[in-house]
């Protein structure tokens, strides 16, 4: 009689995608806090022709959905690839680097586009960092 054993990779405890979410969020509402409200930075940004105030509602949402696109991003490079941690951080880097061109050129000002690029950090290191943590590695999943 042989006895097999399930040997699929679990996922290890205190790993959890959703607190990466949570505190990245946290962590963004945090800094727009002490940029705008505290330190009095204006912080506002040009999209065209039209002027756009960023609130603690935009911080919120933008955290929000650049969190769970990363994670969602994660999630299919783990079922495709092999290296998905190594493919994932890769791209979410280049992705975070990227979006510094946005705050840079549409910031209004010296304050509002070092602010602007200060919340684009902070957002890609809390995702990168966190969700790269909850992944499993190459020899962890095969």
């Amino acid at each position: 009689m042989s006895v097999q054993f399930d040997v699929r990779p679990i996922r290890v405890e205190g790993r959890s995608r959703l607190a990466v979410v949570g505190i990245t969020v946290v962590a963004a509402l945090a800094v727009w806090a002490l940029l705008a409200p505290v330190a009095g930075v204006e912080l506002a940004a040009m999209q065209g022709s039209r002027r756009i105030d960023v609130g603690a509602g935009s911080v919120l949402f933008a955290s929000t959905a650049m969190a769970f696109a990363g994670w969602a991003l994660l999630a299919i490079l783990e079922r495709r690839t092999l290296n998905a941690r190594t493919v994932w951080t890769i791209l979410a880097t280049a992705a975070c680097i990227l979006s510094l061109g946005s705050p840079l050129v549409g910031g209004i000002g010296v304050g509002a586009k070092l602010g602007l690029a200060s919340l684009h950090l902070i957002v890609g290191a809390a995702v990168i960092l966190g969700l790269r943590r909850t992944a499993l590695s190459a020899t962890e999943r095969c």
